[in-house]
C-alpha cells in the first residue's frame, strides 16, 4: 500500500524543517522523513554546539585578560566535561522543539531512511511513500580521506563526542571548519597544529581575511605547516597517533588527529539510481534557480545542492520553495547574491558580497576602488596583547556601488548582519559617508573611511 501526501520532505534538517512547516501552513499534507535526530547538522553536530564551543573558548580569552581591568581571578582550570554536558542538554531541549513545531504545523513525522524507488515513489523500511512534490534536503557529511589509517581520527561530528580536551591536536584542513574548531582547542589550553594541502586558509574569503587570520592564528601559538601531503596516520607505540607524509617524513606526538577538508553531499544513500535526477561531479544534486532538479515534482533545497552550505540559506530557499508549490507565489525563489556569512575564528570574521579579487574580474580592475583600514579595538587598550580589527569595502563605478562589506575583528560576527542590508540594496558609499558615526565602536570605521 502506498501513502500520498501532498508534500513529502526527505530530510528533518533546518531547510527541510522550514520547507514542511511553511507548506502546511498553507493546508498542505505534509510528511517529513528522518533517520537521525531531528534539526540536522546544524542543530546536533553544526553551527550551535560549534557556537557554544567558541563562546566557551571567548570566556577563557577573557578570563586571561581580565587582571589588565583590574580583576582578581583565582582560575581552577576547565571543566571539558562540563560544558559538554550542559551543552547536550541544551540540544536536547532543541530537537524537542523542533519535534513539537513540527506537530503543531500538523506535519506528519516517520523515522527511517528514504530511499527512492522510482521517480515519485519513496520507501521507507516496509512502508512506501508518493507525494505531488518531493523535496530532498538531505544535507551533507563530513569528508574522510581515503588514506590508511584515516580511521584513527575524527571528523567534527566527532569533535562534538569528545569527553575531555586534548592536550596535542593536528587539524587537517584550510576551510571554516579546520579554523574554528582550531581557534576553540587553542584557546581552551590544546596545543594545535593545522596542515594545509596548499598555502593558505580560507582560500575563498578576501584575501586581506584570510591573511590576517593566518598571521594571527599563529601569533595565538597554533602552528601552520603548508604545502603537506599525507600519505598516512598510524598509532605510535605509547598511544598517540602520527602522521606519515608523501615524503616520507613524519610528524608525530598527537593526542588525536581532526580531519576538516570538506563536506560531500549525502545523495548516495538515497537512491537516487533508481531516478533520473541528475547530479554534478561532486555528487550534489543539479537544481535551477527555483530548487527545481531534473526530475519535474522533485526538488532540493541545503547542502545537499552544492550551493551556499549555510543553514539560513537553506530555510531561505525551503521557504520560498513552499511559497511556490503552495502559497501562490509563483515567482518566490531566493536570491543567492549578496548572502552574508561568518566564521568563529579567532578573531572571527563578518563578510557579505564580492571579495577584492572578485570584483575585479567581474567588473575590470579599473572600476573597482577599495577602502581599508586596520585598527587595534579599544578593548585592548589595557592589555599587553594586540589583536587587530580590519574592515574593507569593496566599491564598483562613479557612483562607488558597494558590492563588497570585509571585516575581521572582535564582534565581527554580530556587525556584519546589518551591513549586509546596505549592501543588499545597492548602498553607496556616499550612503555610507553620510551616516553618522557611533563612537566608540568598531562598526563607525565602516562610515568614516576615506
Amino acid at each position: 500500500m502506498t501513502t500520498r501526501y501532498d508534500y513529502l520532505v526527505i530530510g528533518g534538517g533546518s531547510g527541510g524543517i522550514a520547507s514542511a512547516r511553511r507548506a502546511a501552513s498553507y493546508g498542505a499534507k505534509v510528511l517529513i522523513i528522518e533517520a537521525g535526530r531531528i534539526g540536522g547538522t546544524c542543530v546536533n553536530v553544526g553551527c550551535v554546539p560549534k557556537k557554544v564551543m567558541w563562546t566557551t573558548s571567548r570566556i577563557a580569552e577573557i578570563l586571561h585578560d581580565a587582571p589588565a581591568y583590574g580583576f582578581d581571578i583565582q582560575q581552577n582550570g576547565f571543566d571539558w566535561l562540563a560544558i559538554k554536558q550542559a551543552r547536550d542538554t541544551y540540544i536536547e531541549r532543541l530537537n524537542n522543539i523542533y519535534h513539537r513545531g513540527l506537530d503543531e504545523s500538523g506535519v506528519a513525522k516517520i523515522e527511517g531512511f528514504a530511499r527512492f524507488n522510482d521517480n515519485h515513489t519513496v520507501v521507507v523500511g516496509d512502508q512506501t511513500f508518493t507525494g505531488e512534490h518531493i523535496l530532498i534536503a538531505t544535507g551533507s557529511r563530513p569528508i574522510i580521506p581515503e588514506l590508511p589509517g584515516a580511521e584513527l581520527g575524527i571528523t567534527s561530528d566527532g569533535f562534538f563526542e569528545l569527553e575531555h580536551l586534548p592536550p596535542c591536536v593536528v587539524v587537517v584542513g584550510a576551510g571554516y571548519i579546520a579554523v574554528e574548531l582550531a581557534g576553540v582547542l587553542n584557546s581552551l589550553g590544546s596545543e594545535v597544529t593545522i596542515l594545509l594541502r596548499k598555502e593558505q586558509l580560507l582560500r575563498p574569503f578576501d584575501v586581506t581575511l584570510r591573511e590576517t587570520l593566518m598571521e594571527e592564528m599563529e601569533c595565538a601559538g597554533i602552528s601552520i605547516l603548508t604545502r603537506l601531503q599525507l600519505q598516512s596516520v598510524e598509532r605510535e607505540d605509547n598511544g598517540r597517533l602520527l602522521l606519515r607524509r608523501l615524503d616520507g617524513e613524519v610528524i608525530s606526538g598527537f593526542d588525536q588527529v581532526l580531519w576538516a577538508i570538506g563536506r560531500r553531499p549525502t545523495t548516495d544513500t538515497i537512491g537516487l539510481e533508481h531516478t533520473d535526477i541528475v547530479t554534478d561531479d561532486d555528487e550534489s544534486i543539479t537544481t535551477d534557480s527555483y530548487q527545481n532538479t531534473s526530475v519535474e515534482g522533485v526538488y532540493a533545497v541545503g547542502d545537499v545542492t552544492g550551493r551556499r552550505a549555510l543553514t539560513p540559506v537553506a530555510i531561505a530557499a525551503g521557504r520560498r520553495l513552499a511559497d511556490r508549490l503552495f502559497g501562490g507565489q509563483p515567482g518566490a525563489k531566493l536570491d543567492y547574491d549578496d548572502i552574508p556569512s561568518v566564521v568563529f575564528s579567532h578573531p572571527p570574521i563578518g563578510t557579505v558580497g564580492l571579495t577584492e579579487d572578485e570584483a575585479q574580474e567581474q567588473f575590470g580592475e579599473q572600476m573597482v576602488k577599495v577602502y581599508q583600514s586596520r585598527f587595534t579595538n579599544m578593548y585592548y587598550s589595557v592589555l599587553a596583547r594586540r589583536s587587530p580589527t580590519v574592515v574593507k569595502l569593496v566599491t564598483v563605478g562613479e557612483h562607488e556601488r558597494i558590492v563588497g562589506c570585509h571585516m575581521i575583528g572582535d564582534f565581527a560576527d554580530e556587525i556584519i548582519q546589518g551591513f549586509s542590508v546596505a549592501v543588499k540594496m545597492g548602498a553607496r558609499k556616499r550612503d555610507f559617508d553620510n551616516t553618522v558615526a557611533i563612537h566608540p565602536t568598531a562598526a563607525e570605521e565602516f562610515v568614516t573611511l576615506r
